[in-house]
């Protein structure tokens, strides 16, 4: 369906959706005078929790365009794609036509300017899967989008800053994931009322605590002192969809870790490595502290300030060209696992002395207007670009 306002869910795992579907849901309620809407999706699990936050009559009125590869490409890709994301770049390749008939694309990803005609019509707007502060998310190709959607000033002013786009080129919406999910709920995982715990370690190979540290802290929840706690280990979901990760960024490769039994049969522990509960809350929700490291997600567990724990595992070493993470001044630092576990008997009593600071970094990560949710400010900005004349190139191309 040429002339609409296409939605790419070109990924594997379902943690991208949630940022971008349900702003293809408002664009539908609101009517999108004379604009349709298609949703291109991966995969049938891609489709399927793309349906899931449309809601049943949404999703009977959006067009559908399916980016599966030919069986004999997908083949060919299958052990290549254990390594590098060859697979999205191909759906991208192979349905370039496609993507630069619409009028407007939407992604959660850079990716999809690989394949942008240099003289097409078609105008890219960007939504970041996150709210993150690693280097990547000031990346100098998202200057190639015509529109930026972000979650809040923070990360406004900060693309400004390292000159990735002007600032008209750029939109603080809030962040539309958080109209996709009730934020009152508060699940019951443990049959027991000790404290609840999630881990969220990240996948890359330099940033991540799980590589060096995460075993050993798990280990700890089944001892001791550990056992008076609870303990959902609910990492990226993109740490456990492989076993050799590789970064790009810092030339880098690791093997990860794997789960050991002992984990999974300690009753205060609940592991996660892949289901869709890892990218809806359910996890960040139901905990009462958060360990991490650099995911955004602590910006998603922010939502209602509670104590917060991070593992450093990176800032010492000369590769990291990361700089200091705001949310590391809204709880406790620690360099390996014992140092972290010293730190968790008395973060809520600590915690005071943070709340304030996490109040203010959420505040300036995720901008929030009273009944103009994020989902119906993009679907606004959306409406404004696929209405404005041809897309911009070559001055623009500048900041890509």
């Amino acid at each position: 369906m040429a002339d609409d306002i296409l939605f790419l869910f070109n990924h594997d795992a379902p943690h991208q959706v949630a940022h971008i579907a349900g702003i293809a849901r408002a664009l539908i309620e609101t009517g999108a005078p004379g604009q349709p809407i298609t949703c291109a999706t991966a995969t049938p699990a891609i489709r399927a929790r793309v349906e899931t936050i449309l809601g049943p009559d949404a999703a009977a009125r959006v067009g559908w365009f399916d980016m599966a590869l030919p069986a004999w490409l997908e083949a060919t890709l299958a052990l290549p794609n254990k390594v590098a994301p060859v697979r999205r770049l191909m759906r991208l390749r192979h349905h370039a036509v496609r993507i630069n008939a619409a009028r407007v694309v939407v992604s959660a990803e850079r990716t999809c300017l690989s394949v942008r005609a240099p003289d097409g019509r078609a105008r890219f707007a960007y939504v970041p899967h996150g709210a993150g502060d690693r280097m990547v998310s000031y990346h100098p190709e998202k200057g190639g989008f015509d529109l930026i959607m972000v979650s809040g000033h923070k990360t406004a002013r900060e693309m400004v800053a390292r000159g990735v786009a002007p600032a008209e080129r750029l939109r603080v919406i809030g962040y539309p994931k958080f109209d996709t999910i009730d934020l009152s709920q508060s699940k019951k995982l443990f049959s027991n009322d000790n404290p609840v715990l999630v881990y969220n370690p990240h996948f890359d190979p330099l940033l991540s605590s799980w590589y060096d540290h995460g075993p050993a802290l798990l280990d700890w929840f089944t001892q001791g002192e550990g056992q008076g706690y609870n303990l959902i280990f609910a990492p990226h979901i993109m740490l456990f969809a492989k076993k050799l990760h590789v970064s790009l960024e810092y030339r880098t490769a690791r093997l990860r870790p794997g789960i050991d039994p002992r984990w999974r049969a300690a009753p205060n522990i609940l592991i996660d490595t892949g289901s869709t509960a890892l990218v809806d809350m359910t996890y960040t929700l139901a905990a009462q502290a958060y360990i991490g490291d650099v995911s955004s997600q602590v910006y998603e567990f922010l939502v209602r300030p509670r104590p917060l724990l991070f593992v450093d595992a990176f800032s010492h070493d000369p590769r990291s060209r990361e700089g200091a993470y705001p949310a590391w001044r809204a709880g406790d630092v620690a360099r390996d696992a014992a140092g972290l576990a010293a730190l968790i008997p008395g973060a809520w009593a600590r915690h005071a002395t943070y709340r304030a600071v996490q109040e203010a970094i959420f505040d300036d990560t995720v901008s929030h207007q009273p009944g103009h949710p994020a989902v119906q400010r993009a679907a606004d900005a959306l409406l404004a670009l696929a209405q404005a004349g041809p897309a911009r190139r070559a001055a623009d191309g500048a900041h890509a």
